[in-house]
């Protein structure tokens, strides 16, 4: 069973970095896609990244483009998926997801087979 557990999120000012972090276990085939997504309060849930592990291809959506990057961390049994996020905004505040799916990236968040618990990033102006 694939369990995601997320880490890293926090408060934080405007302009500033912060690092979330995805560890997955229980991944056992090699081609996979890890992609995290966030909702903020009384909106929808939005992708933000996405890295397929099959050729190392990532996908940033165009509001965190040029400020946040994903990337995957493979150390044996575990998968660590992590996003690094620069001069955070406000707009950015929300909680962020990880999820897994199993093959290239799916477009739509809900093809996505598993996901973690969420943790909450706040960007304060």
């Amino acid at each position: 069973q694939v369990q995601l557990v997320e880490s890293g999120g926090g408060s934080v000012q405007a302009g500033g970095s912060l690092r979330l972090s995805c560890t997955a276990s229980g991944i056992t085939y090699s081609r996979f896609c890890m992609g995290w997504f966030r909702q903020a309060p009384g909106k929808g849930r939005e992708g933000v990244a996405r890295f397929y592990s099959g050729g190392g291809s990532t996908y940033a959506d165009d509001s965190v483009k040029g400020r946040f990057t994903i990337s995957l961390s493979q150390d044996n049994a575990k998968n660590t998926v992590y996003l690094q996020m620069n001069s955070l905004k406000p707009e950015d505040t929300a909680v962020y997801y990880c999820a897994m799916a199993w093959g290239p990236c799916p477009v739509a968040w809900t093809e996505f087979n598993y996901w973690g618990q969420g943790t909450q990033l706040t960007v304060s102006s």
